[in-house]
C-alpha cells in the first residue's frame, strides 16, 4: 500500500534540480553515463554518480555495466509515464522564470523541435503523435479512454498495412506480467490532449525511426520528421498540415 512517506520520498527525489534534469535527459528511452548525464545537469561526475546511487536505489533508475561503463536508464515505461504527466501538470502550472532557467528543462511548449515531434521513453509524443492518434480515434481504429486503450480490427488492419510489428509489441505485453500494457492513452504536456503509449506505441515509433520517417536529433529527444516520413505519415494519418 502506498504511504505519504513513500509519495514524499518519490517526490524529493524528482523535486531536485540536477536529478531532475539527469531524468529528463533518460526520457528519449536511451542510457547514458554518469560523466554524460553529469554534463547534462551542470555538476561534477562524482556528485552525478552520488545523486544516480540514490536514483537506481529508490527503483527509478537501472543501471547496466559494459566493460568499464555504467549507463543508467529509465527503470520502466512506468517512471516516464510519471515524469510526462509531472511535466504537464508543471506546464499548465507555469511558476517563476528563474526557476525554469536554473533547472534548465523545458517546462512547457518552448521548443518547436520537442513540440512537433519527439520521443516519450519509447513511443512518440508531441504535435506529430497527437495528430496521428486524434486519425485513428476519428476513424474508429483505436478506443482510448482515461483509463486505458484498445485497438481495434480496423486499426490493426491499418498498423499492418504500414509495417508495425502488432504480434511483437503484444508478445512484450504480454511478457512483462501485465507491468506494461499493449495500449493506454498518455497525456501529452505540450499538446494537452493523449498520446498513444504502451506496447503498441512503442511498436508504432519503432517503425517510424527504421523507416526513415523520423531521425533522431543528437544531444535531444525531438525528432526530425524526413521528407519521406512526411508524405508516408501525411498520407496515412492526413497530417498535410503539420509542417
Amino acid at each position: 500500500m502506498l504511504t505519504t512517506s513513500a509519495l514524499a520520498e518519490t517526490a524529493a527525489l524528482v523535486g531536485d534540480i540536477a536529478r531532475a534534469s539527469m531524468l529528463s535527459a533518460l526520457m528519449d528511452g536511451r542510457a547514458l553515463t554518469a560523466t554524460e548525464l553529469a554534463h547534462t545537469a551542470g555538476i561534477t561526475p562524482q556528485t552525478a554518480s552520488a545523486h544516480l546511487a540514490r536514483l537506481t536505489e529508490a527503483g527509478l533508475l537501472a543501471m547496466e555495466r559494459q566493460g568499464r561503463h555504467r549507463y543508467h536508464r529509465l527503470a520502466s515505461p512506468a517512471i516516464a509515464h510519471m515524469l510526462e504527466s509531472i511535466m504537464s501538470v508543471a506546464a499548465d502550472l507555469g511558476g517563476p522564470e528563474r526557476i525554469r532557467r536554473k533547472a534548465n528543462l523545458v517546462m512547457g511548449p518552448r521548443d518547436k523541435a520537442l513540440r512537433h515531434a519527439r520521443t516519450c521513453y519509447d513511443h512518440l509524443a508531441g504535435e506529430i503523435a497527437v495528430a496521428m492518434t486524434d486519425r485513428m480515434v476519428e476513424r474508429g481504429q483505436i478506443d482510448l479512454t482515461a483509463d486505458g486503450g484498445s485497438l481495434t480490427e480496423a486499426g490493426a488492419v491499418f498498423l499492418r498495412h504500414l509495417g508495425v510489428d502488432l504480434d511483437t509489441a503484444a508478445a512484450r505485453a504480454a511478457r512483462r506480467g501485465g507491468g506494461r500494457v499493449f495500449c493506454r492513452p498518455c497525456l501529452d504536456w505540450s499538446e494537452r490532449r493523449p498520446h498513444i503509449a504502451g506496447a503498441l506505441g512503442a511498436a508504432i515509433c519503432e517503425r517510424c525511426l527504421t523507416h526513415g520517417w523520423l531521425r533522431r536529433i543528437e544531444g535531444s529527444r525531438a525528432l526530425d520528421v524526413t521528407p519521406s516520413g512526411y508524405l508516408a505519415l501525411g498520407k496515412a494519418f492526413d497530417l498535410r498540415t503539420l509542417r
